[in-house]
């Protein structure tokens, strides 16, 4: 299995289109706001020492450089080769390395695996942006990266994100300027329920060690100046030892 050309084309071009700028993508928050949170919850559950991370949908690798700064082997991964261009120009000392991987393709994943062994594994608002049909196979890929001794943090917008984006897009005025090129480009966030993310990691073989609410944060403002913050569940999983 693997995603469709839609799909691809729709993340190439949103990719080689995207502003430059730090900040200038929807969800590309400092790692401050986001990914720096996010270890204070995650560190505490890590079962191995050592192990490398993976960054699954690392985009531009924001995020992958500042765990790169953390860790001594991190890899960013992303079905985007216009995403990785982009990670590899903001990493000039090749702090962390990009792979090129289409996580809802076993025959891609296994060899990551083969390769790297059981590994710790990042992943932050990828499941409600994959089609409905690659949901499964991508913590499928969370699974099988992470082996017996691996852990993956997982954070999505839970549902109460879904009024929240709506009335964003609904505005007279037009959705906010970071987010209209999400839509422009065919990349509509779908909703995937609290329970379907459960439901999605126990049929990948999976346990939830952790969990908890926290809002995500994003780079763009409302007309007041405050910054728009969207509900997100997180969840620690891996095998049960």
């Amino acid at each position: 299995m693997s995603v469709t050309e839609r799909y691809r084309k729709a993340w190439e071009g949103f990719w080689e289109d995207a502003p430059e700028e730090p900040g200038g993508v929807f969800w590309d928050a400092e790692p401050a706001l986001t990914a720096g949170l996010h270890l204070a919850l995650f560190e505490p559950e890590l079962a191995a020492a050592g192990l490398p991370l993976v960054d699954l949908g690392c985009g531009n690798g924001t995020q992958t450089r500042f765990l790169a700064d953390r860790y001594p082997k991190v890899v960013g991964a992303d079905l985007s080769a216009a995403a990785l261009d982009r990670a590899r120009r903001a990493d000039p000392a090749e702090q962390a390395d990009y792979r090129q991987i289409d996580a809802t393709d076993a025959g891609q994943v296994g060899p990551m695996h083969a390769e790297l062994g059981d590994v710790n594994v990042y992943v932050r608002g990828v499941l409600h942006q994959c089609e409905p049909a690659d949901r499964q196979a991508l913590i499928d890929a969370v699974a099988a990266l992470v082996g017996d001794r691996g852990r993956a943090f997982v954070v999505e917008l839970s549902e109460r994100a879904r009024p929240v984006l709506q009335e964003l897009a609904r505005n007279p005025a037009g959705p906010p300027p970071k987010l209209a090129p999400v839509f422009a480009h065919g990349i509509a966030p779908g909703e995937v329920s609290d329970a379907a993310v459960r439901d999605y990691v126990t049929e990948a073989g999976l346990e939830v060690f952790a969990s908890g609410e926290l809002p995500l944060t994003t780079t763009e403002f409302t007309a007041d100046g405050s910054r728009i913050e969207l509900p997100s569940t997180w969840l620690v999983v891996g095998r049960a030892a």
